[in-house]
């Protein structure tokens, strides 16, 4: 189903529960509810008005975008099936995808993030997580020779765990763009100990 680009305030979709693929990007829908469409595969819901969204019951979703809304959460602990994330341009200030271990793209740029852990995301090929607020950033997957990481625009952002310190470096202006105010480490969270000579 595609009604993209009108002026819909409003969507009934209880009716068709076999719907498979939704693609309602570029309207004016300030709610939407798929609680009846579990076949849902693909879903395409950005450029709204949503302040919510709910999609724990379609666990069969391998693509979600939802980008230019004014989500302030995101709830994808049951869409273990994801493989595409597009969430940026919302309100968010957390997302947990520790669930969505398939996911191979994701972007989650201009929300209000503090941190993010893929490290167990061994399948990612792309990360956008630039303007945020992050603090804490874990790209350590085991399989950074394969990803595109853009960090920029997060100021507070001093470290972000990889897999290894001099490859990331080298793939720096290349892959792997952040601000130059942050540096890499195998271990961010090891507490420094100063030398006392």
């Amino acid at each position: 189903m595609n009604c993209e680009v009108n002026q819909l305030t409003s969507l009934d979709l209880s009716a068709n529960t076999a719907l498979i693929y939704l693609n309602c990007n570029y309207n004016q829908l300030t709610s939407l509810n798929v609680s009846a469409n579990t076949a849902l595969t693909t879903l395409y819901c950005g450029s709204n008005q949503l302040t919510s969204l709910d999609v724990s019951v379609d666990t069969a979703l391998t693509q979600l975008i939802c980008v230019s809304n004014q989500l302030t959460s995101l709830n994808i602990s049951t869409n273990t099936a994801l493989t595409y994330l597009g969430c940026f341009e919302n309100k968010l200030t957390s997302l947990d995808v520790s669930a969505n271990t398939a996911i191979t793209y994701l972007d989650c740029s201009y929300n209000f993030l503090a941190s993010l852990d893929v490290s167990t995301h061994t399948a990612l090929t792309a990360l956008y997580c630039s303007y945020n607020s992050l603090t804490s950033l874990n790209i350590q997957n085991g399989n950074n020779a394969n990803l595109f990481l853009d960090a920029t625009h997060n100021p507070a952002l001093t470290c972000i765990q990889v897999d290894n310190v001099a490859n990331a470096n080298s793939y720096t202006g290349v892959t792997f763009f952040k601000d130059a105010t942050a540096s890499y480490s195998a271990n961010c969270g090891a507490l420094s100990v100063p030398d006392i000579g």
